[in-house]
């Protein structure tokens, strides 16, 4: 009768620390989210809200009835000696639980509220919380097991050093991706927006995350492509952000010329075209220099190849160029530069190279498409002809 008594009290104690245990969560939770969100309204910071959301309150709610219930028990069962044991290591499981998931929302309050502010916005913050939420599970399980059977935390650290090289390679992408996180922070080599190029990985877009094993490119086709965190190191990638963080963006683009199409002009062509007012100046300079360097020769001009001559390729280079110098959308203050590059089986390149004032990609490809259909409209007035591809239409149609 006594045994079944003390056993019915040891019931009862029991339930009823259970149900008080319930009562002080369910008022330690509205005491502490009642404060925190008294609090966040009163101060202009938002990492209050940002606790508030990573229910950080919610998690600390969690310790009072724990801690409650763990010397309540104690209490309850000091007569039973091994089942008082069993209990409380499963209330001290569960307090080492309850204190990872609370510095578990400790550190995504700081991740979130770091992001919130622009000189962390494009930082890797990911990746170095992955690697602290890593060390904590990592304490944690070590002190469950150590806890669970009842060895020391360095037993437990022994045999793990002896395991060390299947450590490794198991976690291999996890530690590549952390040195690489380290070392993409310290050399600035890729930031949260920056707009990379990888073709190995297929990838042309932005960058929308960084984590500790992989980096997130939305490309422009809106399909997103992962690429190991530690190949942003060991391979080659271009970064477009030095074009975005300049003052323009280039135009690099060049016009095949009909070789058979270029000439000397003559007297009177050269007369015709000092009607294009941008270049009149030049033209009238440009004209004296050479009639003074053939009279100081006394070059025979009966034969235009003697001493220096005007070319239409020639005058149509400065028009291009001068074009570009007086165009509102190209920064004057980078390079403005119409060239001749070396001849192709295609024709004789003639490059522009210029800089947008806008980097705005549809803007940008709208201006690069009027220069150069204003440029290819112009090409007939200086007589010369664009390359094109020519086909025998009357063989093929004997086909």
């Amino acid at each position: 009768m006594l045994i079944n008594s003390m056993t019915n009290n040891i019931i009862f104690f029991t339930i009823a620390v259970f149900f008080v245990s319930v009562i002080i969560f369910l008022i330690s939770k509205k005491i502490i989210n009642g404060a925190f969100k008294r609090i966040s309204k009163k101060t202009k910071t938002n990492f209050d809200d940002i606790l508030i959301k990573n229910k950080f309150p919610v998690y600390t709610s969690f310790l009072i009835p724990t801690i409650f219930i763990y010397l309540s028990i104690s209490k309850i069962f000091e007569d039973y000696n091994s089942f008082s044991l069993g209990i409380s290591k499963f209330i001290e499981f569960t307090f080492i639980l309850i204190t990872i998931l609370i510095v578990r929302s400790l550190l995504f309050t700081l991740r979130d509220y770091s992001k919130s502010h622009s000189q962390f916005k494009n930082k890797p913050i990911d990746s170095y919380v992955q690697v602290f939420l890593i060390i904590i599970w990592f304490v944690g399980i070590v002190m469950i097991l150590s806890l669970l059977t009842g060895k020391n935390i360095g037993t437990f650290l022994t045999t793990i050093g002896a395991f060390s090289a299947i450590i490794l390679l198991i976690f291999k992408d996890t530690i590549l991706g952390f040195v690489a996180s380290i070392q993409i922070t310290i050399n600035d080599t890729v930031r949260i927006g920056d707009w990379i190029t990888m073709n190995s990985s297929g990838a042309d877009g932005d960058v929308i995350s960084i984590s500790l094993s992989s980096v997130k490119v939305q490309n422009f086709d809106k399909t997103i492509t992962t690429i190991p965190t530690y190949k942003l190191i060991s391979d080659s990638f271009i970064n477009w952000r030095g074009m975005s963080d300049s003052d323009g963006r280039r135009i690099k683009r060049s016009l095949l010329i009909k070789p058979s199409s270029i000439r000397f002009l003559s007297e009177n062509e050269i007369n015709n075209l000092r009607n294009i007012d941008i270049i009149k100046d030049y033209i009238d300079i440009r004209q004296k220099e050479i009639v003074n360097y053939n009279s100081s020769n006394k070059t025979n001009k009966d034969l235009m190849i003697n001493g220096r001559n005007m070319t239409n390729l020639g005058i149509f280079r400065r028009y291009a160029e001068t074009y570009l110098e007086k165009h509102p959308l190209i920064n004057k203050d980078m390079m403005i530069m119409c060239r001749q590059l070396d001849p192709t089986s295609q024709g004789i390149p003639v490059e522009v190279y210029v800089f947008s004032k806008d980097k705005d990609w549809k803007k940008y490809e709208h201006l690069m498409s009027d220069i150069f259909d204003h440029l290819l409209a112009s090409v007939n007035f200086f007589k010369l002809e664009c390359f094109e591809l020519s086909y025998n239409y009357s063989n093929l149609r004997g086909k």
